[in-house]
């Protein structure tokens, strides 16, 4: 059962594999950052809020950013592509552009108090291989396209406070929503320890949640410091996979955590720095 289990987890290793350029464009299937100003500058907002996305990243920031409405979409563009010895370079655009929007919304209680909602997404792991089945002599991993699809929906309501006028404490419930299919990797049903259940079973969702804390400190006028933590999303399986995912379809958001600092260099100039650690091997 062991051995099954293992060759199975390779199958989705192996089409995981096929979005390597994806993944390295942002943070594995996490966005490199949420709002399109936290965008603009490499994703940084830990210390340094600037829209009612601010949850997303350190919920301690929205009460900073008063009362207020944003909606955004990005249009995601991956190129993805692979090569097989003897066989030649295969393109995995079958699909190749992806709107992902957003939306924030938060309302002052008090001059020191807010509630919120961030909505965002994660994504980036799908691929589609129209031809590399076909093309490698009946089909390395199994039959017709080849590809993945994955994606999550975050709704997260939140609380922020001031406890004073230069220390803010934020805490929102992530809401999760995710999906995902695979296709073309039939072959892997004889290593599975649940055949019938690897590839080519349509779209499978589960739900979950989790929550994600943070706190946002102005240490001098000019030097502001901030520090988030979001804990493991427990989600339900994807029981249409259950022969592809290790753990019989388990799929969970992992744990992730990470410090910003953001120093007023001038009244026109901010600079700023998040560092971020995802647990996956968690």
């Amino acid at each position: 059962m062991g051995h099954k289990k293992a060759l199975s987890a390779i199958a989705l290793a192996v089409a995981g594999t096929l979005v390597a350029g994806t993944a390295g464009a942002t943070n594995g299937y996490f966005q490199h950052g949420y709002g399109m100003k936290a965008k603009s500058m490499a994703g940084v907002g830990i210390a340094l809020p600037q829209d009612a996305l601010a949850a997303a990243t350190n919920p301690a920031g929205m009460v900073n950013v008063g009362n207020r409405i944003d909606f955004g979409a990005d249009l995601f563009r991956p190129v993805r592509s692979t090569q097989i010895t003897g066989a030649g370079d295969f393109s995995g655009n079958g699909d190749d552009m992806f709107l992902i929007p957003e939306f924030g919304y938060n309302r002052m209680l008090s001059p020191t108090s807010s509630i919120g909602v961030s909505v965002y997404g994660n994504g980036g792991m799908n691929t589609s291989y129209e031809t590399l089945n076909t093309a490698t002599g009946g089909g390395i991993f199994g039959t017709g396209k080849l590809g993945v699809d994955f994606s999550q929906l975050f709704i997260a309501p939140t609380y922020s406070v001031k406890i004073n006028p230069q220390h803010a404490l934020g805490i929102s419930l992530n809401l999760v929503y995710q999906r995902f299919k695979a296709e073309g990797l039939q072959n892997f049903n004889f290593a599975s320890s649940a055949p019938g259940f690897v590839s080519n079973n349509g779209y499978d969702s589960s739900t979950g949640y989790g929550l994600r804390f943070g706190w946002l400190g102005e240490l001098t006028p000019k030097l502001s410091v901030g520090v988030t933590y979001q804990t493991k999303a427990k989600m339900g399986k994807f029981d249409k996979y259950r022969g592809l995912f290790a753990g019989q379809g388990g799929f969970d958001v992992p744990e992730n955590y990470g410090i910003g600092i953001a120093f007023k260099a001038t009244p026109r100039t901010t600079i700023a720095a998040d560092v971020q650690r995802i647990n996956y091997s968690k």
